[in-house]
Order: C-alpha cells, then structure tokens, then sequence
C-alpha cells in the first residue's frame, strides 16, 4: 500500500496532467491564443488565478505557438489584502509582472449601502481598470479565472445580473443587463441544474 504523502503525490499529478490537457484542448479549440499572443494574466490571489497561471505557463512550454504572458494583480486596497505575497511570488517564479494600485473599496463603500452586496459595481470598476491596462500594455488576450464554485456563488447573488460583452480582437465592449424575468436566465438556470445533477 502506498503510503498517504506519495499516493496524494500521485493523485496531484494526475489531476495536474489532467487540467493542462483540458485546458489545452479547450484553448485549440476555440482559438483562445494564437501565434505571438501576449496574454495578460489578472491574478487575484486567491487558487483561480494561482492554477491558471500554472497551468498557462507550463502550456506555454509545450504549446505549438509561442506566446507571452505578463501576470497582473490589481490592489483595490481592500482592508487586510497582503499587498507582500504576489510580488515575492512572482519574482520567486521569474514571470514579468506588473502590480497596479485603485482604491476602487473606497468608490464601492462610498456608492453601495452596507447591508447590500459590492460585486457588481467592484467587478465593473476593477474590469474596466485591467481592460484599459491590457491596451496600455499592448495585450492581445486578456486571460480571468474563475471556478465553478466562484460562478455559482455570483449566480446565487441574484439578478439584475450586468454583463459586459467583448468583441473579438476588441477590448471594446457592449453592455447588457439580465432581468430576473429573462426568458434566457430561465434556460441558463434550468440546463446548470441538469448539468449538475448529470455530474
């Protein structure tokens, strides 16, 4: 029998190889990054974005194109961030970074009631300020983790829900708001539910 630290090792690998394999098909796929693509990586701090940009730098070795990427952490100088550990990470990893400073709270706190929710307004705030970054930059691809226990949390916050839609090649956006009455909600809710039975 193994024994418990190199049997965790093994099932680490295992799902390690198979995120990357995933990922990688679902970036050939659907084109997501191409021939000398610089792709800024938003880094949150939390697992999302920490195994994103694992697994993209190591794709990055193996892929059939070459490509860049630039991690990017923006500090919205919410109240106990530790504004130490990305910077020590990332020089630690050696991938070029830059570590970009709004006091977007302050805006948030200022606009939303206490006993309300902030995410709306903080992701359209924090979105805005890391898409205007991108072309200052000259990012051709902008890559956002999210897990699926982030984007059930986000749909159990309830509609309106606000979406900004990109263009391809853009950065460039239309927005939409979903009502609680939208006919597609209703179908988006419907199929998560069987998916999730199904899985």
């Amino acid at each position: 029998m193994l024994e418990p630290t190199r049997k965790a090792k093994l099932e680490f690998n295992k799902l390690q190889k198979r995120l990357r394999r995933e990922v990688g098909k679902a970036i050939a796929d659907y084109n997501m990054i191409e021939e000398g693509d610089k792709v800024m990586v938003c880094l949150s701090g939390g697992k999302d974005s920490y195994g994103m940009l694992d697994i993209l730098m190591s794709l990055q070795k193996t892929a059939p194109v070459q490509f860049e990427l630039v991690a990017v952490n923006l500090d919205q100088k919410q109240p106990g961030f530790p504004e130490d550990v990305l910077p020590r990470y990332l020089t630690e990893l050696g991938v070029p970074f830059h570590i970009l400073e709004k006091d977007t709270y302050s805006i948030v706190t200022d606009i939303i009631p206490e006993n309300r929710t902030y995410c709306s307004l903080c992701s359209r705030l924090r979105h805005s300020t890391l898409y205007g970054f991108a072309e200052q930059i000259g990012a051709t691809k902008i890559a956002l983790g999210s897990m699926l226990s982030t984007t059930r949390a986000n749909l159990s916050v309830g509609p309106p829900f606000d979406l900004a839609i990109y263009r391809t090649d853009s950065f460039t956006f239309d927005e939409h708001r979903i009502e609680a009455d939208s006919a597609y909600l209703t179908d988006i809710e419907q199929r998560f539910g069987e998916h999730l039975l199904e899985a």
